[in-house]
């Protein structure tokens, strides 16, 4: 059996979400002064590949420790859109559809090319990575509850188009230059009512994903394997970073 690590390595270089302050690594046991090494973490947990629970979009919602192991691990496919996606393309469930058989209760992971933009990819671009990515709308949303999938996963910052985030009042350049590229107002594709769809419809049916996947991802595309995300289970925690594996029988 092969396993193929789908996550980013992380590092103190590795981004919080637009607008959340960056991951901080420090020392409070030095070898030379008190013979041993410990260090302190401290992150949002919305930092590099990370799993979000229901509670974050849902009030009431699940948090991390109530998710079983049997839905963060199970059988899915992983599927290639990468040809199809273009900065601040939309997701439609055809451009999965028409690369692979998927079935209801999978895990879903789709793979759009961006996680090479990611800090420490080799085209690195922080901006284009979180504010110009792909992004599902309405239609797909609605499509992943239709499916009943476990969780979905992605190389993009957000399952949403950025535009269709609060990116669009903290990074208001960022939508003048949407506007100029498709001709047309942000509003009128997204109305303001749909703002984060992608969280808002699928993790009221308890259908959550992991953001930001990476690491040999590309080695896993066009499989149908056992697929395993590990969060930490917080009781209370809304997000935790996580590894996502593929085994891939030989």
């Amino acid at each position: 059996m092969q396993l193929i690590d789908m996550t980013h390595t992380f590092t103190i270089h590795t981004p919080g979400w637009v607008g959340y302050p960056s991951p901080k690594l420090s020392y409070f046991q030095r070898h030379a002064t008190h013979g041993i090494v410990s260090q302190m973490l401290e992150l949002p947990l919305h930092s590099g590949t990370h799993f979000d629970a229901e509670m974050h979009i849902v009030s009431g919602g699940k948090d991390l420790a109530s998710v079983p192991l049997t839905k963060l691990c199970r059988e899915g496919v992983i599927v290639d859109i990468s040809d199809e996606c273009e900065d601040f393309s939309i997701i439609k469930p055809k451009m999965v559809t028409d690369r692979a058989e998927v079935r209801k209760g999978d895990i879903l992971i789709y793979n759009t090319g961006y996680h090479r933009y990611f800090n420490g990819g080799p085209e690195e671009d922080e901006e284009r990575y979180y504010l110009r990515h792909p992004g599902g709308d309405r239609e797909f949303a609605e499509w992943l509850v239709e499916m009943e999938f476990a969780w979905t996963g992605f190389d993009c910052g957000s399952g949403d188009n950025p535009m269709n985030t609060s990116i669009r009042y903290k990074r208001p350049d960022a939508v003048k230059q949407y506007e100029k590229l498709i001709g047309k107002d942000v509003n009128e594709v997204f109305p303001e009512e749909d703002l984060f769809v992608m969280h808002r419809v699928p993790f009221r049916k308890g259908i959550t994903h992991v953001e930001n996947l990476g690491g040999d991802l590309e080695m896993a595309c066009g499989k149908r394997c056992l697929i395993g995300a590990f969060p930490i289970p917080l009781e209370g925690g809304e997000a935790s970073p996580c590894r996502v594996v593929a085994f891939v029988e030989d």
